[in-house]
């Protein structure tokens, strides 16, 4: 989970891989007026993000035995929406600074859904979750089989300090 351009996909791709997990791709759950907002360079409001989150939810529902699903998740109220469709559920949150995003969003601008002209919204709509249970905060910045190491490890751990149930499934 995190902003445009910290790395989700990939890194969702490789955790999915190293576990033997199937990939939920969260953007290819958005409705089309989603899509359709966002490549008018349009933030997405929370009424916007509801559909979605719903599908999601109802997705990794229908993995009881686990996923990497890859998705913003910027505020505490989406984690909580996905917590309460999958308990137990997992973040690993890819944590990069804007400049870094900003440069990473515009390197892929045209094949991705995202413009560049998006990413400062997420920042600004971004709460932190640091501080919430079953949450691993990355260096979005690291290598990529680096994060990826580090997550899968996490996950196949089961536990994390000051947490306690295993996941069914984990957003990116």
């Amino acid at each position: 989970m995190g902003v445009a351009g910290c790395g989700k996909s990939s890194a969702g791709a490789a955790v999915a891989q190293l576990l033997g997990l199937p990939l939920v791709e969260g953007d290819e759950f958005h409705p089309p007026s989603n899509t359709e907002k966002m490549r008018q360079g349009i933030a997405l409001t929370d009424v916007d993000r509801s559909e979605w989150l719903h599908a999601l939810g109802q997705e990794l529902q229908r993995h009881p035995t686990g996923a990497v699903l890859t998705c913003s998740a910027l505020k505490k109220s989406y984690r909580d929406g996905l917590r309460s469709a999958a308990p137990g559920l997992r973040f690993v949150f890819l944590d990069i600074p804007p400049a870094t995003a900003h440069a990473r969003v515009t390197a892929r601008a045209g094949a991705h859904l995202f413009p560049p002209s998006l990413v400062n919204s997420q920042f600004a709509t971004l709460e932190s979750p640091v501080q919430e249970p079953l949450v691993l905060h990355l260096d979005a910045t690291l290598p990529l089989a680096t994060l990826s190491a580090q997550a899968a490890q996490w996950l196949q751990a089961g536990v994390l300090p000051r947490t306690i149930p295993s996941p069914r499934s984990t957003p990116l």
